[in-house]
């Protein structure tokens, strides 16, 4: 992978992150992040703001790949991962222990910003959804070859 296709990776695990659907035009390397539209309150906001956008995307669908922000479950699934390779035992027992509990995503913050690990989870959490990226660009490419 060159460093341009990791650039593009980059960029669009960080926009999934923040919220926002992507779609990567594969023949211009154009990325085109809009706000993951269950997170819309006004439809009609919403549609005027990215109308150029919207309108690009629809113009050459065949062109564009798309990744959705994840799903809760996957996100969940994330977290759990990195829990399993925490060294510190007394925390990972008690991050384990917050998972099976109300509220998860909003106590594993909260717990994970008070520790020593913050750091190793935002890069976990960015090389996680990197890998995530990589393998729906790599099926959209391969999907799109079909369609020539």
């Amino acid at each position: 992978m060159n460093s341009s296709q990791s650039n593009i990776i980059r960029e669009i695990a960080q926009e999934l992150d923040c919220g926002n659907d992507c779609y990567y035009n594969f023949k211009t390397n154009e990325i085109l992040a809009i706000p993951n539209f269950s997170q819309v309150f006004d439809e009609e906001e919403f549609k005027e703001s990215f109308q150029e956008s919207l309108e690009k995307i629809e113009k050459h669908k065949s062109e564009f790949i798309t990744i959705e922000v994840l799903e809760s479950f996957e996100s969940f699934k994330i977290i759990e991962r990195f829990v399993e390779q925490i060294p510190d035992q007394k925390l990972k027992e008690q991050l384990e222990d917050i998972l099976t509990n109300k509220k998860p995503f909003q106590n594993f913050k909260h717990k994970i910003d008070h520790s020593e690990f913050r750091k190793n989870w935002f890069e976990f959490k960015q090389s996680e959804l990197e890998k995530i990226v990589e393998n729906q660009l790599n099926k959209g490419k391969a999907s799109a070859q079909h369609r020539v």
